[in-house]
């Protein structure tokens, strides 16, 4: 009958073969049939959003954390990208507000990198930990700790009018300086993953009341003087941290910088490139590879 060859899925409702259970004979095969899963390699960057910098004598955001390598793919399977934002700069001249914000984690392939912290604030709180560290300030206030193998610590404050810089991916912030300088953001890492050789996740500079700290080389931000201008910002998918600001009376308001957005880039074998992406990722193609990269949130299924 016809039950002894096929039944019912209980799960599906569709009529199939009965699982064999007996012997193949002599000359008998099984053949699953299963399909061949591909598998290839993939080059990744994956940078988190950058710390804010502070407000009144701030210290500089630290850059978001920053890792790359190369992993194996799986076919068919969806990759899910998240890419941080920036972290808004503190505002001042007093209050909680006037710490930076952190900035937000991205991830893909499994990996996930932690935002920058965000800088000091010399009567608002200490820095953030984060990717890297956010910069100290006045008063001798410590930089905070960058995430191990992602950052670096920010600089700390000393007895000068000045912030520290935020720590970047390839160095710890400058201490704030003599002369009432602020120092310097932490360098970021190169990376020639899309072909050319990019710096990424440099720290914010510290404010100074008579020298500012330059922004790291990788996005970072750089700190203003006492001039009640808002300090830069962080550069756009660059995961670096923003300036300090150094308002010039207890009564003006100003902004620290934001911290630039993440980016994650994807660099595959170009005749593996499946071409299935969401998100609207730029992509180009060097040599015989081609490079995936996401300024927002996407995926890529391969």
């Amino acid at each position: 009958t016809a039950s002894d060859f096929g039944e019912y899925n209980e799960d599906t409702g569709v009529w199939q073969p009965i699982k064999y259970t007996g012997t193949y004979g002599t000359n008998g095969f099984y053949l699953p049939m299963n399909k061949t899963v591909e598998t290839y390699n993939a080059d990744y960057l994956v940078v988190a959003g950058g710390g804010g910098g502070s407000a009144r004598i701030g210290g500089g955001g630290g850059a978001g954390g920053l890792l790359t390598g190369t992993t194996t793919l799986i076919g068919e399977t969806v990759y899910t990208v998240t890419v941080g934002a920036g972290g808004a700069g503190g505002t001042g001249p007093v209050g909680v507000g006037g710490v930076g914000s952190t900035g937000g984690d991205s991830s893909a392939l499994g990996i996930t990198t932690s935002g920058g912290g965000g800088g000091a604030h010399y009567t608002a709180g200490s820095a953030v930990s984060g990717g890297s560290g956010g910069g100290g300030t006045f008063n001798s206030v410590s930089g905070a700790a960058g995430t191990a193998g992602q950052g670096n610590a920010g600089g700390n404050g000393n007895g000068n009018v000045a912030g520290a810089g935020g720590g970047g991916a390839g160095a710890v912030g400058q201490n704030a300086q003599a002369s009432n300088t602020g120092g310097a953001g932490g360098a970021g890492l190169a990376s020639s993953i899309t072909g050319s050789s990019i710096y990424y996740a440099g720290g914010g500079g510290g404010a100074g009341s008579n020298v500012p700290g330059a922004g790291g080389i990788g996005g970072g931000g750089a700190g203003t003087g006492f001039d009640d201008t808002p300090a830069g910002s962080g550069g756009v998918n660059t995961g670096g941290g923003g300036g300090g600001t150094r308002s010039a009376t207890d009564t003006v308001v100003t902004v620290g910088g934001a911290g630039g957005s993440g980016v994650v880039i994807l660099r595959v074998p170009t005749d593996k490139y499946t071409g299935t992406v969401t998100g609207s990722p730029t992509v180009t193609t060097t040599g015989s590879d081609t490079v995936i990269q996401f300024t927002a949130n996407g995926s890529y299924t391969a």
